[in-house]
């Protein structure tokens, strides 16, 4: 199958359900079945791409061990966000093996659940540096290492949310470090563009996934949501990971520096 993949993008018949053959993919930040970057997985695995994937530690490794294997037998590293080091060996580790990538997606973002529920205005100060550190630096710290395996060029994608823009009961922290992850997305972009790297962003609309167990009040903002949005549906996995495929692939190759919003329409009603 990835022969006949090669031979069609070789050829320069690039359709629908090929649009990342022969691309290597990173995806960091998947966790469970429920996770936003679990939805892009399968989205670009079903675009022929050959996704590498990340897990944070011991507890995690073998649910993502078992859904990667679901997909194909595609690689899986440790990787700590938060240590120099390690990001270091990760990307040593991708050169070595793969010479260059094309894609990274960047779903991480953590705060301390007693930090994003006491408020903004109670926000601790090692609470805020933890935030700011892994939901907004740490994008910085995997593109600068992405952008010496990305010699051919690239995408960057992270994902964000409205509460970057807006106050919504209950974010509070993590919509802060939204605010900070959206600014570094242009400050990226502006940088890395000149080595044919492009940096976006998703806004997805409120989705069930663990991290939204975390902020108080989400069934409100979900039931909002579904009467408010101009679609008046849920969003889903499929639609975060189909925008996501239009990021990694050529058709969005002039695109950089955008948080586009894949919320049914939401960010845009005054409620």
């Amino acid at each position: 199958m990835k022969k006949l993949l090669a031979l069609l993008v070789n050829e320069g018949e690039i359709k629908m359900g090929l649009l990342l053959a022969n691309k290597n993919i990173l995806i960091m930040g998947l966790r469970n079945r429920w996770s936003i970057a679990w939805g892009i997985a399968k989205s670009a695995h079903a675009e022929g791409a050959n996704l590498i994937f990340t897990y944070l530690g011991e507890r995690e490794k073998e649910e993502v061990q078992t859904l990667v294997r679901a997909l194909e037998d595609y690689s899986v590293y440790p990787c700590d966000i938060t240590s120099d080091e390690d990001i270091d060996r990760l990307f040593g580790e991708l050169k070595e093996k793969y010479g260059l990538i094309h894609g990274l997606v960047h779903s991480i973002a953590f705060a301390k659940s007693a930090d994003i529920q006491n408020g903004y205005v109670n926000t601790t100060r090692e609470g805020f540096s933890m935030a700011m550190d892994i939901s907004a630096y740490s994008l910085a710290a995997v593109t600068r290492r992405a952008k010496d395996v990305m010699t051919q060029g690239g995408s960057v994608i992270t994902l964000t949310y409205m509460g970057s823009e807006k106050v919504f009961s209950g974010y509070n922290i993590m919509g802060v470090a939204k605010a900070a992850l959206e600014t570094g997305v242009k400050y990226l972009a502006s940088e890395v563009g000149p080595g044919g790297i492009r940096v976006n962003a998703i806004s997805a609309g409120p989705i069930k996934t663990s991290s939204a167990k975390g902020v108080r009040d989400f069934d409100n903002i979900l039931d909002v949501a579904l009467q408010k949005a101009p679609l008046r549906r849920e969003i889903t996995q499929e639609d975060i990971g189909g925008s996501v495929v239009f990021f990694l692939s050529d058709l969005s190759k002039g695109v950089t520096g955008e948080v586009l919003h894949v919320d049914c329409g939401l960010h845009i009603m005054g409620i």
